[in-house]
Order: structure tokens, then C-alpha cells, then sequence
């Protein structure tokens, strides 16, 4: 069975919500950071050890600095021309062999199930997040352009709203695919209604 979507384009501001919610998922521990130096700070400040005021302005000012800089660099792959194909509509067909992006008839690209990192149920629509990590193994880049890339992992994925689904059985096939290809939590749906 192959599931054939309406033809659906993302548009920028729904992609720059998820990427900025997904990285903000992924970072959250990284909040302790500040957390602890403030901490610290007022133990030493309440001992008479090392009382340093200016210290706190300092770190939420680069607190601040550091979320600002991955909500730029988010919004500018949004604005990149390399990543003007995330933005254009498509017609999605999807089968347990792959997800065929159609622009038209002779254009677009195939994605293998293997592309596929991890998928999020979202109330309104499935989120598949790409692998990048095949990709990636054999650029050579110093520290700093590999620190950037992994932060900015779950930027590239695919957003499908459940509205592009012709019925809800196409749905409903589409739901027991990422089960079955381990995408989704839970026990897959039995052989006879996946066919």
C-alpha cells in the first residue's frame, strides 16, 4: 500500500518553532550551568570568601548570549538558500520501502526509512527528524563547525500535518509504519492491517 498526500509546503515560521522547541529540549541540562555559578557565587558572597557581585550580570548576560546565538542560527537556516527545498510544497508518498517528495511528475527525491532519526505524534501533525550522522562521518571540520552541527541536529526533518492525509486509513497505515520501523513508541499494529 502506497499512502499519497496532498501536496503541502512547510512554511518558515511553523519550521523555526519546532527546530527552536527541539533544541531547547535537547539543551535543557545545559540551564545548570549558569545555575551552579550563580549558586556558587552566593555561597562564596555569604562566607565572605569571594563576594563579587558583577559576576551575576555577567553570567545571564551570557546566558542570554547563548540561547541568542542558536536562535540565530535556527532562523538562518531558515533564510539559507541551501535550505530552500525544506520550504517547497510536496507530494508525499509513503510505503514501508521509503518516503517519495514529489514536486511534480519528474521532480523531486526519495528518503529512506534509514534517513529517519526519531519521529515525534505531535496534536497536529507527525514530525520526522533526519539522521545527519551518515552525512557527517566523513566531513573533516574542526571543533567548532562540529559543535555547531550537533546542536543543530534535529533542524532538518520532515513535518507532515495529519490535514495532508486523504483519509483517515492513510493515516491510520501511516501510524503503523513508524510503529513498525521502531519511529514510534509503542507495539506495532497486528500483520493483517498493515498490508
Amino acid at each position: 500500500m502506497i499512502v499519497k498526500t496532498k501536496k503541502y509546503a512547510l512554511d518558515q515560521k511553523t519550521y523555526i518553532n519546532i527546530a527552536l522547541r527541539q533544541w531547547v529540549k535537547d539543551n535543557w541540562k545545559w540551564a545548570f550551568v549558569p545555575l551552579g555559578l550563580i549558586f556558587l557565587n552566593v555561597i562564596l558572597s555569604l562566607t565572605g570568601v569571594y563576594p563579587n557581585y558583577w559576576i551575576y550580570i555577567v553570567i545571564v548576560l551570557l546566558t542570554i548570549l547563548y540561547v541568542l546565538f542558536w536562535a540565530v542560527q535556527i532562523t538562518g537556516i531558515a533564510q539559507m538558500e541551501q535550505s530552500k527545498a525544506l520550504f517547497q510544497k510536496y507530494i508525499y508518498e509513503i510505503d514501508s520501502r521509503q518516503i517519495l517528495m514529489r514536486i511534480n511528475a519528474k521532480e523531486g527525491g526519495i528518503l529512506k526509512w534509514a534517513q529517519i532519526d526519531s519521529v515525534i505524534k505531535d496534536k497536529n501533525a507527525y514530525i520526522l527528524f533526519l539522521d545527519n550522522a551518515e552525512a557527517m562521518a566523513n566531513v573533516k571540520a574542526n571543533w567548532l563547525a562540529k559543535t555547531v552541527t550537533k546542536g543543530l541536529a534535529k533542524a532538518q526533518f520532515l513535518y507532515l500535518p495529519y490535514s495532508i492525509f486523504n483519509s483517515d486509513n492513510d493515516l491510520r497505515f501511516t501510524e503503523a509504519l513508524l510503529r513498525r520501523k521502531g519511529l514510534l513508541p509503542g507495539a506495532p499494529l497486528p500483520a493483517e492491517t498493515v498490508k
